[in-house]
């Protein structure tokens, strides 16, 4: 039987779905304006004072441009090991990390689990970390944005909820059948959270891509500049004067405009892409931090 739903919850209901949109919109739009924006003439673009509804004299010059900088070629290089070394090695820290914080026979699990929380409210600052990455050898290389941030705390926390959510019958049995804790992690509790991997998958991919603080802080060679450390030079420097040059002193200023939505374009939709693969289990895997402690 259908309950019919009364004047003031239709009104409820409306005003959610009005909020929401509003929401979307504000949202949606400066995506869409950076994409239109990117695909526009130059000169239009900058004569245009109103609301960009569509590109404005469809260009792929911006386009062309932003390919021939050997810079974003090269960016995307480093970004990608960055991403996929840096991603794989986070998750394996973590999945040991939780493992071993969700076995509930470990000797002083909690004093453990307590001493790591502390590193979510202090930590030793920038100086002692530089002095750390440069006395380990890790300066001006890719790994100094890779091993000292190896493991996340607060998706750490996440991990071993899940991980000790599982039935404590699946790993006794296991050990009955002689199986030792890697083949446990591997074989029956990894497969069985899934969903949180994938979040987890999610959260250090976009963590990878748009890092560019401690780029910038433990790499000088400019030939291992990250993505977005070329995007924030191009950005905020000013530097497109590489990507449109034989333009008079106007034309650049013009074309650079259209070339800097261009880069952002180029440096954002390959993660966006990675978003609707893992969708389905992104409600489920975050679900899991937030129901237990």
């Amino acid at each position: 039987m259908q309950i019919k739903a009364t004047f003031s919850e239709r009104i409820f209901d409306v005003i959610v779905y009005a909020v929401l949109l509003i929401l979307i919109v504000s949202t949606l739009y400066p995506l869409l304006y950076v994409l239109f924006a990117s695909f526009s003439d130059a000169g239009q673009l900058v004569a245009n004072k109103g609301i960009l509804w569509h590109p404005l004299g469809l260009s792929l010059d911006a386009y062309t441009s932003v390919f021939k900088n050997p810079g974003i070629t090269t960016g995307y290089k480093n970004t990608l090991f960055i991403l996929v070394f840096g991603t794989a090695l986070n998750l394996i820290m973590t999945a040991l990390g939780a493992y071993v914080l969700s076995r509930r026979d470990v000797l002083w699990n909690n004093w453990f689990m307590g001493l790591i929380l502390l590193t979510m409210f202090f930590s030793g600052g920038l100086i002692p970390m530089y002095l750390v990455v440069k006395g380990v050898g890790l300066l001006n290389t890719l790994w100094a944005t890779i091993i000292p941030f190896a493991i996340s705390t607060f998706n750490l926390i996440i991990m071993r909820t899940a991980f000790k959510g599982i039935p404590e019958a699946l790993e006794e049995s296991a050990k009955i059948d002689g199986a030792n804790h890697f083949t446990i992690l591997f074989r029956i509790i990894i497969p069985l959270s899934m969903p949180v991997i994938a979040v987890m998958i999610l959260y250090y991919a976009v963590d990878k891509w748009n890092g560019w603080f401690y780029a910038s802080i433990f790499i000088r060679s400019r030939e291992l500049f990250p993505l977005q450390l070329v995007l924030r030079e191009i950005l905020i420097a000013n530097s497109t004067d590489s990507m449109s040059s034989g333009a008079s002193a106007g034309d650049r200023f013009q074309i650079g405009e259209t070339i800097k939505y261009a880069t952002i374009m180029v440096a954002t939709v390959p993660i966006l892409c990675v978003y609707p693969f893992v969708q389905r289990f992104f409600v489920k895997g975050v679900m899991v931090g937030s129901v237990k402690g």
